[in-house]
């Protein structure tokens, strides 16, 4: 049995995009069909224009077209990570689909736009470079002081 895959971010953005525009357009063609104005705001009724709401749809179509188009450009571009990543506890690589592993940075640098630089923190350096930490930290205090 096949597990149906989460939809995607995009996915789901790109699916609002275009249920926003099917519900204006039928938005549109109820308007013509009832006369919201006449019904609910008392005005004039005005005859059915079949033409006038088909050239709303198509302008709003177009429009809508354009938007989800520049908008699925734009997503494509912006690289993200989502979901649950499995990573070694030990050794901190990423386990891809096909079950080879990578290092988490060339893992997210794949998936994203995201750049490294290393350096190494505090508690590391006191760990591996201990006789550094001493120099570092009595370089600091010295410097706090003045």
């Amino acid at each position: 049995m096949k597990v149906a895959k989460k939809r995607s971010v995009s996915q789901q953005i790109i699916a609002c995009e275009l249920g926003a525009f099917a519900f204006i357009i039928a938005l549109v063609w109820f308007d013509e069909l009832i006369d919201i104005p006449a019904l609910f705001l008392g005005a004039e009724r005005t005859p059915v224009n079949w033409r006038e709401s088909l050239f709303e749809s198509a302008i709003i179509f177009i429009v809508g077209a354009v938007i989800i188009y520049f908008t699925d450009r734009l997503l494509k571009r912006m690289k993200y990570l989502e979901g649950i990543l499995p990573i070694c506890s030990c050794c901190k690589r990423i386990r891809k689909e096909d079950d080879s592993w990578h290092q988490i940075e060339s893992y997210i640098r794949e998936y994203s736009d995201a750049e490294f630089t290393h350096g190494i923190c505090p508690e590391c350096v006191q760990k591996l470079y201990p006789e550094y930490y001493k120099e570092i930290s009595s370089a600091e205090n010295s410097a706090q002081k003045d």
